[in-house]
């Protein structure tokens, strides 16, 4: 995928463009204008006279609107150009984009502007398989407006334009035939909405209970003040990182949403374009990495999963009893069943990693009603590790698709077919234990004890869920230790071999509490080593290693969330140093990605590139990456909440210099934390 689109989004709501704002969808570049999971929009191109559109400059004032400078024809055509096109466009619920023509000579001037729009209606999923919708497609012209649509069964999907000036309209676009005066300019404003029609013709997003809130960009723009001046004022001596502070805030307000039908307060969509939608993960580990900084998207992730946590048995969603989902999709797969997303649970870490975020939640915020309203799910979720993780009844948590079908083979965080493997890339059987899902449990129950002693007034059941953490820990440390490398396996594979790849999972190990303190420093020591630190960040796996692959989605590739978990779990264990290498590879590398850190980058050595290289098929912006920087601060800083206090321990790089964080809202209400790059701070390490 092109790493140089123009995106604007809403929550779920984007348009991706070139960069002259024409849109033309090819399978490899996933352009258009997409809403809930559908493109509705695979083709708009503007001419002028028949020529093409050039770019004379792009602005992009907010992550809803973007404003394109242009003139027709060639870059040849610009000594003299007679005319120029400002095209501005925007998204607030629906795809809005005022075209203004000037004609800059000192005569009249007469010109055919042509928008030629059409729709495929591809899924995000059909686009990701490069198939073929199986409906059929329709276009028709009523009432002034363009019509285009698809039908399969009583599944009606519609994009309806129209236009404030007139045009003739034909089943391909808008013409329009327009006089100028001299020195003069005309304007049209073109609406576009995508529609997801009930039999009798109308949307049925419409008539949601309840009525979705209307969107404009007025309103935007004042919920994106408002969300800024909540936040924390970072200020640093290292300017990149307060420009990657400043992109991630607006990242983060621009990805929320909330589901539809749904009463809830917003949450983070996963990532565009892949993936805005809800997820488990994603708004679990976001949540966790922005506490310090917006405390109440962990109350809107908890809700909303709370509410769709499994309840029964169901092989073809992969759902189980308290089970938390991996995904709820829309579009014409889920809605005939060919995928099973509505929701599809098949994943095996979103759940102990509920209760993670219920516990760091609270002893942020001190909001005990929070821990007793959701004392139910997380119990329930507690109760899913023994039950229906332990698949091998041996007390590690397994996964195991039961849609054997469609469900997912991997069910953790590295979820792409090649990412568990033995060191020379054979893959193993199945049912697969990998490692850091044994720490999020061991982590779970550590937290799940104090829930239930503090709480929930029940002492018997934290101390059964210490005792258990104790003995999975021991177990952990003796069966996935690798002896003669030095590190934790990957995985166990269905036959209990230890699945020895060298990997970044280990890092995970680290800030859920399970190493050994003994062994704690041969970690540290393998996370920035050569074959893992890329000089950028660490790799998912390390070169070498038979699935190595420096531009493989889980497999050689560097995730700055991966990166920001691992430092947070190196400082845990006293290695200062080590993480702040970590910290400022990754913040050096968001130069590159103009602040915007994207889902993964090229594992590729830093000597060798010179700068990083994007993943071709990352999302971006996307909510884990763009929450890793808060919780790279929150570790250089040593933020960590003690009682009724905040205890600040920084521990800065030299480039960093100073760091100020201001009004970090918590507990104690508000309180201010300040780190000097300090050699001295290193001395202590360890």
């Amino acid at each position: 995928m092109k790493t140089d689109l123009v995106r604007i989004l809403d929550g779920n709501i984007s348009v991706l463009s070139d960069d002259s704002g024409d849109i033309e969808s090819t399978p490899n570049v996933p352009t258009g204008y997409f809403s809930f999971d559908t493109r509705f929009l695979s083709l708009w191109r503007l001419t002028i006279n028949g020529e093409r559109v050039s770019t004379l400059a792009m602005d992009d004032p907010s992550y809803f609107e973007a404003r394109f400078f242009l003139v027709p024809g060639a870059p040849t055509h610009y000594v003299d150009a007679k005319v120029s096109v400002i095209r501005e466009r925007a998204v607030a619920g629906s795809f809005e984009e005022r075209l203004t023509v000037l004609n800059h000579s000192g005569e009249p001037a007469e010109f055919t502007v042509r928008v030629d729009a059409g729709s495929d209606f591809s899924s995000v999923y059909i686009i990701r398989q490069e198939r073929t919708p199986a409906g059929r497609l329709y276009q028709r012209v009523e009432n002034g407006r363009l019509h285009l649509g698809y039908v399969r069964e009583k599944f009606r999907l519609e994009t309806v334009i129209s236009t404030t000036e007139p045009a003739q309209v034909d089943q391909r676009g808008l013409t329009y035939h327009i006089r100028i005066e001299p020195h003069g300019q005309w304007t049209t404003m073109l609406h576009v909405r995508g529609l997801v029609l009930h039999p009798d013709g109308q949307d049925m997003r419409e008539h949601l209970t309840p009525p979705r809130q209307q969107r404009d960009t007025a309103r935007l723009q004042h919920d994106l003040r408002q969300w800024l001046d909540k936040a924390p004022q970072l200020s640093c001596d290292w300017k990149q990182l307060e420009r990657t502070y400043q992109r991630s805030l607006v990242d983060l307000a621009a990805l929320r949403f909330s589901p539809l039908a749904l009463p809830t307060e917003p949450l983070p969509a996963a990532g565009l374009p892949w993936n805005a939608t809800l997820t488990g993960r994603d708004p679990i580990l976001t949540s966790l990495q922005v506490l310090p900084f917006t405390p109440d998207m962990a109350v809107n992730t908890l809700r909303m999963l709370g509410i769709y946590q499994g309840s029964v048995l169901d092989d073809f969603r992969d759902e189980e009893p308290g089970k938390i989902l991996r995904e709820f999709r829309y579009g014409e797969l889920t809605a005939f069943e060919e995928n099973p997303t509505s929701p599809y649970f098949g994943a095996a870490d979103n759940t102990p990693l509920y209760v993670i975020l219920l516990d760091e939640y609270e002893r942020w915020t001190g909001d005990a009603a929070v821990v007793r309203e959701f004392e139910d799910e997380a119990r329930a979720a507690l109760h899913w590790i023994d039950e229906y993780g332990d698949i091998m009844g041996d007390g590690y948590v397994w996964y195991q698709r039961r849609n054997e079908r469609t469900g997912l083979e991997n069910q953790c965080w590295k979820d792409s077919p090649t990412a568990i493997s033995f060191r020379d890339g054979r893959l193993p059987s199945l049912p697969r234990a990998t490692c850091e899902l044994q720490g999020y449990a061991y982590d779970a129950k550590i937290r799940g004890a104090r829930l239930a002693r503090e709480f929930w007034h029940d002492p018997a059941y934290a101390d059964r869920l210490e005792r258990e953490a104790a003995d999975l820990k021991e177990r952990f440390n003796r069966d996935f230790w690798v002896s003669d490398g030095e590190y934790y396996a990957l995985a166990l594979d269905g036959d209990g071999r230890q699945v020895d790849a060298l990997s970044s999972n280990i890092g995970h190990l680290l800030w859920s509490g399970i190493v050994d303190e003994s062994r704690a420093p041969k970690i540290a020591e393998h996370l920035l080593g050569p074959r893992l630190f890329s000089g950028w960040g660490v790799r998912t796996l390390a070169q070498g290693e038979g699935q190595y692959n420096p531009l493989g989605y889980h497999v050689g590739t560097v995730w700055p969330f991966d990166n920001a978990f691992i430092a947070w779990g190196l400082r845990r264990y006293g290695f200062h140093q080590e993480a702040g290498r970590i910290a400022e590879g990754i913040i050096d590398a968001s130069r590159h990605f103009q602040g915007r850190l994207p889902e993964a980058f090229g594992g590729y050595d830093r000597e060798l590139t010179r700068h990083p290289v994007q993943e071709p098929a990352a999302n971006s912006p996307q909510a884990l990456a763009t929450a890793a920087p808060l919780l790279l601060i929150r570790t250089l800083l040593g933020l960590e909440p003690y009682g009724d206090d905040l205890v600040v321990v920084p521990a800065l790089p030299e480039r960093f210099g100073r760091i100020e964080l201001l009004d970090i809202l918590g507990r104690w209400g508000r309180i201010d934390a300040i780190g000097v790059t300090s050699q001295e701070a290193y001395a202590a390490d360890r």
